[in-house]
């Protein structure tokens, strides 16, 4: 599970501050971990969030350490376990849960806490409180969603990062959060963070609302790519790349058989074509060739 990368060599890690490194080794941490967090449910539109992080599992060859007990924090009449079959037939039953990998960051001198699962039904108190413990000697956490939003998907998905810790708003250039009101437990696990000390970032990926339903690849990427500049990592893509352009024309020939569609996606875009004028700058630019450089080293593979 090691990565085999020295230290030394490492482009500086934009989640982790000064005060969140102090933090985890107060808590006796001896290596920099990050801890990243997605649950299905209400969070999750798309399964954006959830098929992103469920993929970093994958790439970075995470290892399950431990599994949440489902009977203590959900009501399986309202999340139902899935029956499912094998080529012979043979059936078998995935119950909601939360499970907890580890993982070493490709790339990186860094280790990762991913939690993956479905948002609980009941005993938020104590399950944030369990996830938590996990990471208590995290340097950073990345809280990931994902919400319905009128927003065109022929347009890059939107992705907002906010923190309710100073020193990591003024690192990476991020607003506060001024949302108020009602909360999932990503909102309530960014809180607890910021309570106990854990400098923490939420990003969420806006789906657009007449495509609700998943897979929503073009969001999913948005994320991973948000990821990616937060950990300074490269995280091979082409595959999710192709999804997201063939998730793309898929929309639009919808959108061709629907006139009232058609003319609702183009107000959308002229929107958006709108408000993001000011992107074309030259930090934005720089922005994009630092991230080719990462994929595309003078010297190494293409990516």
């Amino acid at each position: 599970m090691e990565d085999q990368t020295s230290g030394a060599d490492q482009p500086a890690i934009p989640l982790i501050t000064e005060t969140g490194r102090a933090h985890a080794r107060a808590e006796g941490a001896e290596r920099d971990t990050v801890m990243i967090v997605a649950f299905e449910g209400w969070n999750d539109a798309g399964n954006a969030a959830s098929a992103a992080v469920s993929d970093l599992c994958e790439y970075w060859d995470a290892e399950e350490i431990t599994e949440l007990d489902s009977d203590v924090f959900y009501d399986f009449q309202f999340t139902r376990p899935v029956v499912g079959r094998d080529a012979d037939g043979v059936s078998s039953i995935t119950w909601p849960g939360t499970r907890v990998f580890k993982a070493s960051v490709k790339g990186q001198d860094l280790d990762a806490v991913i939690v993956l699962g479905v948002e609980p039904s009941f005993r938020w108190h104590r399950f944030v409180d369990t996830i938590l413990s996990h990471g208590s000697s995290a340097a950073g956490i990345i809280l990931v969603g994902a919400l319905l939003a009128d927003v065109p998907h022929s347009r890059p998905i939107p992705v907002s990062v906010s923190s309710e810790n100073a020193e990591l708003r003024e690192t990476l250039d991020i607003e506060v959060n001024h949302y108020e009101g009602p909360t999932g437990v990503i909102g309530i696990l960014s809180h607890e963070a910021s309570v106990r000390g854990i400098p923490a970032v939420s990003v969420w990926a806006a789906v657009p609302s007449y495509v609700a339903a998943p897979p929503s690849p073009k969001a999913q990427l948005a994320i991973t790519s948000k990821i990616e500049e937060l950990l300074s990592v490269s995280i091979p893509q082409n595959e999710l790349i192709e999804d997201a352009r063939a998730w793309e024309r898929g929309v639009n020939e919808l959108a061709e058989e629907d006139e009232d569609v058609a003319a609702y996606i183009h107000q959308l875009e002229q929107v958006q074509d709108t408000a993001d004028l000011p992107e074309a700058s030259g930090e934005a630019i720089a922005r994009e060739f630092e991230k080719y450089l990462r994929r595309n080293p003078p010297d190494g593979p293409k990516r």
